[in-house]
């Protein structure tokens, strides 16, 4: 070749070379700008397609979920079919590009025993040839892009493969960032929603309790998560005659919450519409009745109520499949354990206990939280545990009870995060 003719077709190569990178770098602009995961998707396939000088383009990513690839965009004509597929890692050219890690190209499609003719014949699109790159970050499998039919009928080379390749690094490193950021805007927009219901629930927790002559009174609840299930009440139904009520709902966090102004609701209305002729037994069965209409099947509550008559020093019990609040004095435990079943469940008979009360005695009711505190090793605080804390501590004030056991508690558990809501009432009649 004479010398002048070499001369240009270096330069031409050069040229081409250079007009490629500058191109690389435009669309490697374009997809690394700030926006939502659809659009970026959509903006590396059509850049792919455009940079390859091909007639149709498509990505599929790797969800951890299932380890299966989606097809999330497909560009080109007839393709739209495609968008509901999942392809197995090693099944077909993308399956295999995905098992490999590496680059390929297929310049004679139906020649190749791992192209599946069933997309073509679905879609009308003739596959001539194609490019399969994976995309990849920190060693991890994020995706696969594929180009297809370069025009005017040419094959890819080598120097196509290379700059596909290129480019689907650097689509990796974009679609896991915007991944990241949608994950941290969504966990921000869940924690507002958390918040919001926080603030909500506490309007419906009750923040003063009502005083006493006869009685010093303890109650403190801490959720385990932001919001939680568990509920309390303690309403004066008239001068001589208190409710106390503690609740537990089935599940955590904000399903049962939801459930709490069910609660809520309930008690305040039926208390003010039933304060002359107020029976613990009719209301438990009402409250019951209610629930059952009102939630779903797997939105029961465990419940104690409890209705104490301060001109006769008397607690009527009732336990709804709770667990059973304790008396405590110098004799020891009196366990309340009458009652039926959990409230929202079952459409059946209560029945009611009555203990006589005397000075000094100490009433401590509660949720399962208490009890059921785990250490790292799962291993709980436990009943026994929880009774013997109580009788050692029986002669002190209700507060400085209540600080102690959340004190031990909390030494109990360690470095174990709170596994359940926890509600502790404490009652001394003086």
């Amino acid at each position: 070749m004479p010398k002048k003719d070499l001369l240009n077709s270096e330069n031409a190569a050069y040229l081409k070379i250079f007009e490629r990178l500058k191109f690389f770098e435009s669309v490697s602009l374009k997809i690394t700008e700030r926006k939502p995961l659809s659009e970026l998707l959509d903006e590396i396939i059509i850049t792919s397609q455009e940079l390859l000088k091909s007639e149709a383009a498509s990505l599929l990513l790797y969800h951890k979920s299932d380890s299966k690839l989606h097809f999330h965009t497909v560009h080109g004509d007839h393709t739209n079919e495609l968008l509901s597929n999942t392809l197995e890692i090693g099944e077909g050219l993308a399956g295999s590009c995905a098992k490999l890690l590496e680059p390929f190209i297929i310049n004679e499609c139906y020649s190749d025993e791992r192209f599946n003719q069933n997309y073509d014949k679905r879609t009308g699109f003739k596959t001539r040839n194609m490019i399969c790159c994976p995309m990849i970050k920190n060693g991890s499998l994020v995706g696969v892009i594929q180009v297809m039919n370069k025009k005017d009928n040419l094959p890819y080379d080598n120097e196509d493969r290379d700059l596909f390749y290129a480019l689907a690094s650097q689509c990796a490193v974009s679609i896991e960032n915007e991944r990241l950021i949608d994950i941290e805007i969504k966990n921000m927009q869940m924690q507002y929603e958390l918040d919001t219901a926080r603030h909500i629930q506490e309007k419906y927790l009750q923040q003063k309790l009502p005083s006493f002559n006869d009685i010093d009174m303890s109650i403190k609840l801490i959720p385990a998560k932001e919001v939680g299930g568990d509920y309390f009440s303690i309403l004066k139904i008239t001068p001589h005659k208190t409710l106390i009520f503690i609740g537990d709902v089935a599940g955590k966090s904000i399903p049962a919450a939801l459930i709490v102004p069910v609660l809520y609701s309930f008690i305040n209305s039926y208390t003010l519409l039933r304060t002359t002729d107020f029976n613990l037994i009719d209301f438990t069965s009402a409250f019951n009745k209610f629930l059952i209409t009102c939630t779903t099947a797997d939105k029961y509550a465990t419940a104690w109520l409890g209705l104490i008559d301060h001109k006769l020093k008397t607690l009527e019990s009732i336990n709804a499949g709770h667990n059973p609040t304790m008396i405590i004095n110098k004799s020891g435990i009196k366990k309340l354990e009458s009652g039926g079943f959990m409230l929202g469940v079952l459409d059946a008979p209560y029945i009611s206990e009555t203990e006589k009360l005397n000075p000094d005695d100490l009433i401590v009711f509660y949720t399962d939280g208490v009890t059921e505190a785990m250490d790292i090793d799962e291993n709980e605080f436990g009943e026994e545990r929880f009774e013997n804390f109580l009788l050692e501590k029986y002669n002190q004030i209700p507060e400085e009870i209540s600080i102690q056991l959340f004190e031990t508690l909390s030494n109990y558990r360690a470095v174990a995060e709170q596994s359940d809501d926890i509600t502790l009432g404490i009652m001394k009649i003086l």
